[in-house]
């Protein structure tokens, strides 16, 4: 039985203030990240959207992954480095609901994509004859939106399971935002089963989507190999290349979390920081600076720009 069940109106986030003279450094660095994370998602978007040559499934559902991480940085990242400024760190339990609901549901929509972009190389390398049938800029749309309807309904579930209760004091959230997890240990009702389920659901999906996207390369490397040409082996893995390490960083990073031993304290404040901020950094400069096309894309529109402002 948990003590003190008071109706809470709002949870104090402990985040990084266990770390008082490093605040000052912890945003510098922090927004530095967050200003590169937006700069490389814009410049992908934007490249896809004025680039026609780009308009194709592969930069698409580039596209909608630098949206989605935009999205999933937004939640968090701007809260985050407003508490670093201040001492009364706090966060209404309806906005506590809402920012973890979007947290959820844009970290499975990446995860989503990230296996529709493994599906979409499949399919380009393993039945290329097919590929623009199967593959049309018009089916690429309805994936990205199922990813999206799927990533918040699993989302909503869970927010809805952790919240369905009331909450008991302290108030404490040993985090820098409302992770689940923390969360749920506050409420007043069998938080160990409801932190179980929502857990499971977590790493069931993140340990599907991931054994999805090993599939799809073990048939890719398949094909791969029986490609005669050492030149045409190098330019189907060079199309594969970004994908796959930006999925060993977002699930490999992912998993420290959700597949770890819990803490004595539960405070996993340091261990969220390469997920929610390391990763959504890295994506888009790998994406961008390992891809020819992105690359001229790039070059192209400075050259416009330069001889405009001649």
């Amino acid at each position: 039985m948990k003590i003190n069940q008071t109706v809470l109106e709002e949870f104090i986030l402990v985040g990084f203030s266990v770390y008082p003279h490093a605040q000052t450094f912890l945003f510098v660095v922090f927004f530095c990240l967050y200003l590169l994370t937006l700069t490389g998602n814009l410049t992908i978007m934007s490249l896809t959207w004025v680039d026609s040559r780009l308009h194709t499934p592969m930069y698409l559902f580039l596209s909608a992954l630098s949206f989605s991480e935009t999205c999933y940085t937004l939640t968090i990242i701007p809260k985050m480095l407003a508490d670093l400024l201040i001492k009364h760190r706090s966060i209404s339990v309806i906005g506590c609901g809402l920012q973890m609901s979007a947290f959820l549901g844009l970290g499975g929509t990446n995860c989503l994509i990230l296996t529709l972009m493994g599906y979409d190389r499949f399919l380009a390398i393993c039945n290329p004859l097919r590929y623009p049938l199967l593959m049309t800029n018009m089916v690429c749309g309805k994936l990205v939106v199922s990813a999206w309807v799927v990533g918040f309904f699993i989302s909503v579930a869970e927010t809805g399971m952790i919240f369905r209760g009331s909450f008991c004091s302290p108030k404490l959230i040993k985090h820098f935002f409302c992770h689940m997890r923390a969360v749920v240990r506050l409420s007043c009702l069998d938080s160990e089963l409801t932190e179980f389920i929502v857990t499971a659901i977590s790493v069931s999906a993140l340990i599907g989507t991931f054994l999805i996207i090993i599939l799809t390369y073990v048939f890719i490397l398949s094909t791969v190999l029986k490609i005669p040409s050492a030149e045409g082996k190098q330019k189907a893995f060079s199309t594969c290349a970004s994908h796959l390490i930006v999925v060993i960083i977002h699930f490999g990073f992912a998993s420290i979390v959700y597949l770890k031993p819990e803490a004595s304290e539960g405070d996993d404040t340091l261990i969220a920081i390469p997920y929610t901020v390391i990763t959504p950094f890295l994506s888009p400069f790998i994406f961008s600076l390992r891809n020819k096309d992105m690359k001229n894309a790039f070059r192209k529109v400075l050259e416009k720009t330069n001889s405009l402002n001649k």
